[in-house]
């Protein structure tokens, strides 16, 4: 999924449980900020495509994997919130419903999956997600105003 649906699932995430301060700091950045990875993947992937677009490019690292959950379940236990645990399942589970290469259990295994819902275009589920999750967002505003 794209960061736009990332950041309206993690907004509405935020105004449904009521976040605020660094709980909601935190759901930001396991529901969005782990994308970052992608910055730091650009240089391997100029040096071994150049700046012409592949499509099929594995851009994730182990931050956007299941297995991520290895290190951030016990970060949410000394912080003492589920908030990381949630917000990080939230991304997972959005980047999971589109087909491109994931490998769930990288670095320790070399297992790749598409990830469910692959008979549904990328492109169909992208604008789902998006409508759904903009309109509750705006829905939700409006009702607390």
């Amino acid at each position: 999924m794209t960061t736009v649906t990332h950041v309206l699932v993690t907004a509405l995430g935020v105004q449904v449980l009521g976040l605020h301060g660094s709980d909601a700091a935190l759901a930001y950045a396991f529901g969005v900020g782990v994308d970052i990875d992608h910055a730091f993947k650009a240089p391997c992937y100029l040096r071994a495509v150049g700046w012409k677009r592949q499509l099929g490019y594995y851009w994730r690292s182990s931050l956007q994997e299941p297995v991520a959950l290895l290190w951030v379940v016990p970060l949410s236990w000394m912080l003492g919130t589920l908030v990381p645990v949630v917000f990080l399942t939230a991304h997972i589970a959005l980047d999971y419903s589109v087909s491109f290469e994931k490998m769930p259990l990288y670095p320790y295994s070399p297992w790749v999956t598409r990830g469910w819902l692959l008979r549904v275009p990328d492109k169909v589920k992208e604008i789902v997600v998006f409508t759904v999750f903009a309109c509750s967002n705006l829905f939700l505003y409006l009702a607390r105003r």
